[in-house]
């Protein structure tokens, strides 16, 4: 199996997995950048649940197709904005997730209240809801991330990065869990935000490439068990 179709395999995982866990709905995407100013990443109207590595595409920074069936979601500026300006990063995810959407639709801000939720802290805000279907609006996103590894955008959803799809993956569930029990706590009274101190403890100790692994396992496991 050459390198490029264990990339859409794994990319493919990687949806699936954000869709079977309630993450990603049927919108969303998942990118992994290839050399010569490339992406892979899934076609627009796919079904996230039956994803394929036929579902996958492989396109320009401009979203001209290279090779693959079907055309990449009209937010691929979303990806190509970020790799453009973060040499860090070599894999984007971006969807609608429940939780940490509810925070941003509140006005409520994103506190560190659980140990992995941390890593992702602090977490920039886009300050609009549109979509990132343009030049522009993928500037004022790259702008207000900044180095971060995630941002989430007002009314609309999150974005992760990382090295690899794992961590994207992994940074994603973190993040969507951390806005879960921070929402579930504002229910009963005013939640418990990490210290500095502990932040960095927590990043020192959980930023760690096995425990990313081991998460992807564990949601691996599942989708495999559902089959």
């Amino acid at each position: 199996m050459s390198d490029t179709m264990e990339q859409k395999q794994q990319l493919v995982r990687c949806i699936r997995m954000l869709e079977h866990a309630g993450i990603m709905d049927y919108n969303g995407h998942g990118s992994i950048r290839l050399a010569e100013n490339r992406m892979l990443i899934n076609i627009g109207n796919c079904q996230r649940s039956q994803l394929t590595a036929d579902d996958i595409c492989t396109i320009d920074m401009d979203g001209n197709v290279i090779e693959g069936n079907g055309k990449p979601p009209l937010e691929f500026h979303l990806h190509a904005g970020i790799y453009k300006t973060r040499a860090d990063v070599d894999a984007i995810i971006h969807c609608h997730p429940n939780w940490s959407t509810i925070l941003t639709t509140a006005g409520v801000e994103y506190l560190p209240v659980y140990a992995q939720g941390t890593l992702v802290y602090p977490l920039p805000v886009l300050d609009s809801p549109n979509s990132i279907n343009n030049p522009e609006m993928a500037k004022r996103l790259t702008d207000t991330m900044g180095n971060r590894p995630a941002a989430l955008m007002k009314a609309h959803g999150a974005v992760t990065t990382g090295r690899t799809i794992v961590d994207a993956f992994v940074l994603l569930n973190y993040l969507e869990d951390n806005a879960y029990r921070q929402y579930m706590a504002q229910q009963v009274g005013t939640p418990y935000s990490f210290t500095e101190e502990e932040i960095a403890l927590c990043t020192e100790k959980l930023w760690n490439p096995a425990l990313f692994q081991r998460t992807w396992d564990h949601f691996s496991a599942k989708l495999d068990a559902s089959a």
